[in-house]
């Protein structure tokens, strides 16, 4: 099986060259894949096949010929990636399986079609506007956290933490606990402070995140956005930019009246055969 390895802010990905959806891909293959020790190693796998080819991208072939098929480390689905969909296309484009035109271009997703615009080693994906919808908490470690609902095609808890806790020292090596009422499909959740002033930005925030099917990783693009739209809600703010450092590095988000622009770099750093043994 031929795969390529990337990654954006360290958030990384496996992706499987399929064109035409005969790969049979499987829970326990995609576990196997993302093991860190008896596999590849990635938070997530990438299968890049056609969206004609596939039964979940077959509606949206009109606007996109590529469909994102995302799975978490652990097997699941998901719905959304903002750094996924930000490696996707750099392997698109670096592959040469797809052009841009005008810089742009659009990729089908379990959300819907985003649209990609390149800038060199930055490439920045479109999404849908954030909505922020509701309030609820976080467990960690003892603590009870309040939070904000955040839909981005996925679900987000964003966690402003109170003053007194280092976002450092949270210990994330467990699933933060959340109220399965408010999140009956799991969530992910953000633990953020604010950060300095960043020139060409309107907020600045850090933060850690805990996905739901990959456990803390180094960066969440669908995150960010969640996080920014919060920053952004809590300064007055209907729109604006926002800096969000990761422990990958940093993205910047900005938010209009009816979309959201994820962007930062997307690298592949690999390609080789695996022969997976789940």
């Amino acid at each position: 099986m031929e795969f390529t390895k990337g990654h954006g802010t360290g958030n990384d990905f496996v992706l499987l060259p399929d064109p035409d959806g005969q790969l049979d891909l499987t829970p326990e293959l995609v576990a196997a894949l993302c093991d860190r020790r008896r596999g590849i190693g990635a938070d997530g796998v990438l299968r890049v096949v056609r969206a004609a080819k596939h039964p979940e991208g077959a509606g949206l072939a009109g606007d996109a010929e590529w469909f994102m098929d995302y799975w978490n480390a652990d097997g699941s689905f998901a719905e959304m990636c903002g750094n996924g969909a930000r490696v996707f296309v750099r392997y698109l484009i670096d592959t040469g399986l797809a052009t841009p035109v005008g810089a742009a271009l659009p990729v089908a997703t379990r959300a819907g079609v985003v649209r990609a615009r390149i800038d060199g080693a930055t490439i920045a994906v479109e999404m849908r506007r954030p909505r922020v919808y509701d309030g609820s908490t976080a467990t960690l470690g003892g603590l009870t956290l309040p939070g904000t609902a955040v839909d981005v095609g996925n679900p987000h808890l964003v966690c402003v933490l109170p003053a007194g806790i280092d976002l450092d020292a949270l210990d994330l090596g467990a699933a933060p606990g959340f109220d399965r009422k408010v999140f009956p499909a799991g969530v992910n959740v953000e633990f953020v402070v604010a950060g300095d002033a960043v020139d060409g930005t309107d907020e600045h925030t850090l933060m850690r995140v805990y996905e739901r099917g990959s456990a803390e990783t180094l960066s969440c693009g669908t995150g960010a956005c969640a996080v920014a739209a919060v920053a952004l809600r809590d300064a007055g703010r209907n729109t604006g930019t926002v800096a969000v450092d990761v422990p990958g590095g940093r993205l910047t988000v900005t938010v209009t009246a009816d979309s959201c622009w994820l962007s930062g770099p997307a690298v592949l750093i690999a390609t080789g055969k695996t022969h997976p043994n789940p």
